[in-house]
């Protein structure tokens, strides 16, 4: 691992989830030790620091993905919309993102991500439409 790219992804993780780090260490470190620190220093300090995109585009990007890979990323998907909604998406931006995945990914996996957007606005309490 690099300092560098760790300090890197620490920040970025802090922005869009705070506590994610000691999160997925509490979670997965016993069993795979290093592992919180491996995911934030390669997801987040080589990837989303990359210049060339905003970190929002990024997250939006991500959502899509995780969206067209279908309903075994549920737990996933659901982490990085709340991500998205921190780097500054509306719900009507993730939304679109999530159904344009119906082309490539099928209409059962737009809807399971419609799913799970709704239910992250849920627990954050925001409107569906808003934005």
């Amino acid at each position: 691992m690099t300092d560098t790219h760790l300090q890197q992804g620490q920040t970025i993780a802090e922005r869009l989830n705070p506590g994610l780090r000691d999160a997925l260490s509490a979670k997965y470190d016993a069993m795979l030790p290093g592992m919180a620190d491996s995911l934030i220093e390669w997801a987040y300090g080589h990837a989303y620091a990359r210049e060339g995109l905003d970190l929002k585009t990024r997250q939006l990007c991500t959502v899509a993905a995780l969206t067209a890979l279908g309903g075994q990323t549920g737990p996933q998907l659901k982490v990085n919309i709340a991500h998205t909604l921190a780097a500054g998406a509306s719900p009507r931006e993730i939304t679109e993102a999530i159904w344009q995945m119906a082309v490539y990914g099928g209409m059962p996996a737009a809807i399971n991500g419609l799913n799970a957007a709704a239910e992250v606005f849920a627990e954050k309490g925001i409107a569906p439409d808003q934005g």
